[in-house]
């Protein structure tokens, strides 16, 4: 790959004015209000629900023909993945070179990625891909109806949850400035990256798996995530006691909350014996 190549990926990435002076604002971002929040989540969750009861009104227990939809939703998802990861890396690495200056001598880079200053503001380019993840959650969502279409007889009550809760935690990254989260993306976007190129090439028929074997990925995926934030989480606590506070607790600590909740359920729906 060339260097003039590099510089100007870098510039679509990481210093473009869009990205540069991004800003999250009910004015400037579509979708950063509260109404929109409770309204989106409310509908999704009440949508699926409806679907899922008409379609066993109709007796539909049967799969439900989606042809490459599932494969070209997956292909969607990796691509997207891989490009907020490949934003978010490159707008880090320039955050960090563009104001270290005037951080206290004993911060690391990688005690900024998980511990915000106090007074940090969702604006810069950082959050202009965690406002893209926040978007992409919408898309990610309809995994689930996907889920409720190919299995019309059973409700996939997990994962309209983790999407509802998804959506919720990536607004709340936002809305407060939530520190670690550029370390929960980088990490997150990886894993969807994987798995949804996985399932494409399932879906697609460039490779063949058995179904033992796919779930098997998914699950070493899904636990390495939960390892790796719960790491980040717990580094967000001591640095918050350690180094004089952390931007966005309040937030962290609810979305700790969340997370917890989230992980229960899977464990009661996807751990045998449980």
């Amino acid at each position: 790959m060339s260097l003039q190549l590099i510089q100007h990926l870098n510039f679509w990435l990481s210093e473009h004015p869009s990205i540069v002076h991004f800003r999250w604002s009910p004015t400037e971002s579509w979708g950063a209000t509260w109404s929109f929040l409770i309204a989106s989540i409310a509908a999704y969750i009440a949508i699926s629900a409806t679907l899922h009861v008409l379609l066993l009104l109709r007796g539909r227990l049967k799969p439900v023909p989606l042809g490459p939809v599932p494969a070209l939703h997956s292909l969607a998802m990796c691509l997207v993945s891989a490009a907020i990861f490949t934003g978010m890396l490159a707008s880090s690495v320039a955050e960090i070179r563009d104001t270290r200056w005037f951080w206290q001598r004993n911060k690391t880079p990688f005690q900024w990625l998980l511990c915000f200053p106090l007074g940090t503001r969702p604006s810069g380019r950082v959050f202009f891909w965690s406002y893209a993840f926040y978007l992409s959650r919408f898309l990610h969502a309809l995994r689930a109806v996907l889920a409720l279409l190919r299995r019309p007889g059973r409700f996939p009550a997990f994962q309209v949850v983790n999407h509802a809760a998804l959506v919720l935690m990536s607004f709340l990254w936002l809305e407060f400035s939530q520190s670690f989260q550029v370390l929960a993306i980088l990490s997150m976007t990886v894993v969807f990256a994987l798995v949804h190129a996985f399932r494409f090439c399932t879906e697609a028929g460039l490779t063949k798996q058995q179904h033992h074997e796919r779930f098997a990925f998914v699950m070493l995926c899904r636990v390495a995530l939960v390892v790796t934030n719960t790491a980040w989480h717990l580094g967000v606590l001591v640095l918050h006691f350690w180094k004089g506070g952390c931007n966005g607790m309040g937030a962290w600590l609810f979305n700790t909350v969340l997370n917890s909740f989230v992980l229960l359920l899977f464990l009661n729906f996807y751990v045998p014996g449980n």
